[in-house]
């Protein structure tokens, strides 16, 4: 429901004439939150032109550039995650992140995240964002949007080492994962999603921002 009213307000908000919706298809997950809602809609925008008729629910996600700094040396690590994904069953290395669901709060989703993938607790004084607004997928049949956060951590060389391939995820969703500690040319190496290169992008280019001031 989150979902649905979440998109549909974001419609209205924008000027959006609605005359009808129409569910084609859902999928849930076990707990009976919608995963994927597959929609039929009849709508104008502002000028009277009609929009695209269907849309591909899935709401917001988070996903945190997770980098580890060893306390004595600075040098800098990134804790990420690696699962075989349904695209094309091969390895994925991603950032941690996940869906909001039923949560309304992104920086409580980011701090349950990091915790649930990777076992590293974090508080929201640790965590900003990246980018101001959500970042669109792709907007032309999908409502997913991303918040897009950051976190520094400093932490000793053993204490780094011990996040290297933690088995981790939930099992009842389908999800087994590998923890990774990789360095900054290896994360550009091995990522083959749009969401993490553009994380990547967004936290090297506020370093770059931080240092010219």
């Amino acid at each position: 429901i989150l979902k649905f009213n979440t998109w549909k307000d974001s419609l209205v908000q924008n000027g959006i004439v609605i005359d009808s919706i129409d569910e084609i298809h859902s999928v849930r997950k076990s707990n009976g939150d919608i995963l994927f809602a597959l929609v039929k809609i009849d709508a104008k925008d502002p000028d009277g032109n009609k929009l695209l008729p269907i849309a591909m629910l899935r709401g917001n996600f988070v996903t945190v550039v997770t980098a580890l700094i060893d306390i004595e040396t600075k040098e800098k690590f990134f804790l990420m995650v690696k699962q075989r994904r349904i695209a094309n069953g091969d390895f994925f290395y991603e950032n941690p992140a996940g869906m909001c669901d039923s949560e309304t709060d992104p920086w409580k989703v980011a701090i349950r995240e990091v915790e649930e993938e990777t076992g590293l607790i974090i508080v929201k004084d640790q965590l900003r964002k990246l980018h101001s607004d959500i970042l669109y997928t792709s907007g032309g049949l999908l409502d997913e949007a991303g918040h897009f956060f950051a976190c520094d951590i400093e932490l000793s060389r053993n204490e780094i080492d011990s996040y290297r391939e933690k088995s981790t995820g939930a099992e009842n969703e389908n999800e087994f994962i590998t923890t990774c500690i990789l360095k900054e040319e290896e994360v550009f190496s091995r990522l083959k999603n749009t969401n993490g290169l553009l994380a990547m992008f967004l936290y090297k280019n506020e370093k770059i921002n931080t240092e010219s001031k």
